[in-house]
């Protein structure tokens, strides 16, 4: 299992739009803030009752955009309301450095699953892939955020003899922005990793299969 990975890509800022529905698990947040601002993030289906996104995206109130691809058009799209109760982060996060920056969230009423929206599976410890995605409507070219999903794959190598940051499970990105909390899917069809916020200008990843224990046992008890 790889600790520190880089991506190689050519242009990873903007990407390409993805086939509307194609990949039904990706999930839109907006984010209600205690000072009454409003942020967005992004995230993904694990089952039809929780969303796993960034701990930083932490709010008083989500409203969770299910089967969404384009922003401006929002018909047929399920929109469920979670407050601040049904939010779990990761109990070991810490907003300084970004560590252990991953969260589920529980729906009520559960997401129903159709052609638009399932789940993705997440991988596990033996999951070791080379070729990934970003996915997500973060920043484009242009520095606004896209309305419409985009995807840019990404190739992943293990730099462990060539960069030693810390034991945060992290995959560094150099040149991503945006997109926070939606996920890093791989060859196998799972999810590996989810996106962090910024540290020391850079982006990265919780890398899922060392937080599966901790997933599990939200998934099972909450």
């Amino acid at each position: 299992i790889f600790t520190f990975l880089f991506f190689h890509t050519g242009e990873i800022v903007g990407g390409r739009e993805v086939a509307p529905h194609s990949r039904p698990y990706m999930v839109f947040l907006e984010l209600k803030k205690s000072n009454g601002n409003t942020t967005y993030c992004d995230g993904f289906l694990v089952n039809e009752h929780f969303v796993m996104t960034a701990a930083h995206c932490e709010a008083s109130s989500y409203k969770v955009f299910l089967g969404l691809h384009d922003y401006k058009n929002r018909r047929s799209v399920q929109i469920v309301t979670v407050d601040e109760t049904n939010a779990f982060p990761h109990e070991g996060y810490d907003k300084m450095s970004s560590k252990n920056d991953i969260m589920l969230l529980k729906l009520h009423p559960k997401a129903e699953f159709n052609k638009n929206v399932t789940s993705i599976a997440l991988a596990g410890r033996d999951d070791v892939p080379k070729s990934c995605a970003v996915l997500g409507w973060g920043k484009t070219e242009n520095g606004k955020a896209s309305d419409v999903l985009r995807e840019v794959n990404v190739k992943l190598t293990d730099t462990n003899s060539l960069f030693t940051y810390d034991h945060n499970n992290y995959i560094l990105c150099l040149y991503f922005q945006g997109d926070s909390g939606g996920p890093l899917v791989c060859e196998c069809g799972k999810a590996y990793g989810v996106v962090s916020g910024s540290h020391q200008n850079t982006y990265g990843y919780m890398m899922i299969p060392e937080y599966r224990d901790w997933i599990d046992c939200v998934l099972k008890h909450k």
